[in-house]
């Protein structure tokens, strides 16, 4: 998650950063200074992501503006719209005829648009990103892409659209433009560890937050305000947060999934009066290719335990620890880290490409990252052995029939206001607080 970023936004710091993105967009594009076609931003998801991605955008490329925002809920749209007309004044041009809000909202923000960030929660990102392609509209898609293997094949269907009609599609897996990681993998591939046999992820981070019912809420907009902790919304933590990690792991092996995969996972801190959720807080996964490859991956969301945040490669030759930008063996290295700011540098990527006219797509690995992660979800709940082709082709949906605030969403509670989870080997059943 990314909103680290608000934290450091204001008016000097982002005309500081405009200046120095000008640098990069010189480095990235080369100099477009006599260019003054406005490219219009449109941005669906109005949390603290949308908020961060508006502000990347714009110092990106100086000749941009905002122009329309929607979020499923009011509230929030309008207080997003309210923070970037405060901090970034005459870039952002928004009305309130050009704040929307619904679940259909992210259609009004298309058609208005140029560039559409896809910023909203993750499970509506196969809709939104769908809608985009069809309107030809350049795009930034946060990760994931989907929540269950029905809306990764929704979304590389999209991608194979965006690519014929050659629209700009640059990703959220934010590392990929990192020049220290880059540099890290540049060095796996061309054999400085020798090859690659595997890679181990460490996710091990504190928990993340959890928000209360407002008085008048249906049970579909109270678990929309509160979506990280239900499934169909986020598709739990080794989906939403714990993907860059996983988005590294496939990097190393150049994207070629793993055959099959089994884990375990359950809940240790989410229960009693933190009960109020469906998904986990840890995972273990062992990830298999059939020439004895593999990734072993561990995931959780716990406050005063061991952190950690890394992916260590072993190879032939050595081994790599990607982060920390350190190799040990026949040929160590020791990484001078260059200070950059990923999440500016996708967007900077994104307006090179659609200023230049060479046109880049994120969406096939950014599709392929989602499933490794659904396919880690799906082993840790049932307690199976799943190959990558059975998830790819599951028809299991995490979708409810019908979209509006008033519906049912696909989980509801009991009288107790406990939540379905997923038990190994026994489906699902009520969880009984502790």
């Amino acid at each position: 998650m990314k909103s680290s970023i608000l934290k450091n936004v204001n008016r000097r710091n982002f005309l500081k950063a405009q200046a120095l993105a000008g640098v990069a967009l010189g480095t990235f594009r080369g100099v477009h200074a006599s260019e003054n076609n406005t490219l219009k931003i449109g941005i669906v998801g109005c949390g603290s992501r949308g908020r961060g991605a508006a502000a990347n955008a714009l110092k990106a490329d100086p000749n941009t503006k905002v122009v329309a925002i929607a979020d499923a809920l009011e509230e929030r749209a309008t207080v997003t719209a309210d923070f970037l007309k405060n901090e970034f004044e005459d870039r952002v041009q928004l009305t309130p005829e050009t704040v929307f809000h619904g679940l259909d909202a992210y259609k009004k923000v298309i058609e208005l648009s140029d560039v559409v960030l896809l910023c909203e929660t993750p499970h509506f990102r196969p809709l939104s990103l769908r809608a985009a392609v069809e309107a030809g509209k350049h795009i930034f898609c946060e990760k994931p892409v989907a929540v269950d293997a029905p809306g990764v094949r929704s979304a590389l269907e999209s991608v194979k659209i965006a690519e014929e009609k050659k629209i700009n599609l640059v990703s959220g897996l934010c590392w990929r433009y990192d020049p220290n990681v880059l540099d890290m993998m540049k060095r796996i591939h061309d054999g400085q560890i020798g090859d690659a046999l595997s890679v181990r992820l460490n996710f091990l981070t504190g928990k993340v937050w959890t928000r209360p019912r407002n008085p008048g809420d249906t049970e579909m907009m109270y678990q929309i305000r509160n979506w990280y902790n239900f499934n169909w919304l986020s598709g739990d933590i080794i989906v939403e947060q714990a993907i860059h990690s996983f988005d590294k792991a496939l990097w190393v092996f150049r994207d070629e999934p793993p055959v099959r995969a089994y884990g375990l996972g359950g809940r240790t801190l989410r229960r009693g009066d933190h009960a109020s959720s469906d998904i986990y807080d840890s995972m273990a996964v062992v990830y298999e290719y059939d020439d004895g490859r593999a990734i072993y991956s561990y995931c959780n969301q716990m406050n005063k335990v061991f952190f950690d945040r890394d992916e260590y490669v072993s190879g032939t030759k050595g081994f790599a620890k990607i982060l920390a930008g350190k190799i040990t063996g026949q040929n160590p290295y020791s990484q001078k880290q260059v200070k950059a700011n990923r999440y500016d540098l996708e967007h900077v990527a994104l307006f090179n490409a659609i200023r230049s006219g060479n046109c880049i797509n994120d969406g096939q690995y950014s599709a392929q990252s989602t499933l490794l992660t659904i396919l880690g979800r799906e082993v840790c709940y049932t307690g199976k052995k799943i190959t990558w082709d059975e998830m790819l082709n599951s028809e299991d949906s995490l979708s409810p029939k019908d979209y509006s605030m008033d519906a049912d969403p696909p989980t509801l509670p009991d009288e107790k206001g406990r939540y379905l989870i997923p038990l190994p080997g026994a489906g699902k059943e009520i969880y009984e607080i502790l």
